[in-house]
């Protein structure tokens, strides 16, 4: 439908940032591809830890590039996927949340105080949107 187009392209919009930020780490691991910024701003003092770490953060890498492929294919039928929707926002706002466990602040500080904002007032918006939009 046509008032469901501005909707749309906000969500490959999302969906292409996600998959983009998600092979940033899926690929590159902790030291992540370098698209959001530096790489070199820690030194491996233990391999073998340093490997099982980078593991798992490429797992959590691979998780966010597939939520992010879900945004964008969602748009073939945001009716068929609106509770899957409304729930992947949940997840990125519980996420967004989780920011807050980082010591020093370093949230509330450039450049991930973009991200902050994306994920607990851009999440909410769109869940409201969604929830209005599409019925």
């Amino acid at each position: 439908m046509k008032k469901l187009i501005f909707l749309k392209i906000v969500l490959v919009l999302t969906g292409i940032y996600i998959v983009l930020s998600g092979l940033n780490i899926a690929a590159g691991g902790m030291l992540t591809l370098g698209w959001g910024g530096s790489k070199d701003f820690f030194t491996v003092t233990n391999q073998k830890a340093y490997l099982i770490q980078d593991s798992h953060v490429r797992f959590v890498g691979g998780v966010w590039l597939a939520l992010g492929l879900f945004f964008i294919w969602s748009v073939t039928n945001v009716y068929r996927y609106l509770p899957q929707l409304l729930f992947a926002c949940i997840l990125v706002f519980v996420g967004g949340l989780c920011r807050l466990f980082q010591p020093d602040g370093a949230t509330f500080h450039m450049p991930v105080l973009g991200s902050f904002l994306a994920e607990l007032v851009g999440m909410p918006v769109l869940f409201i949107w969604l929830q209005k939009s599409v019925r």
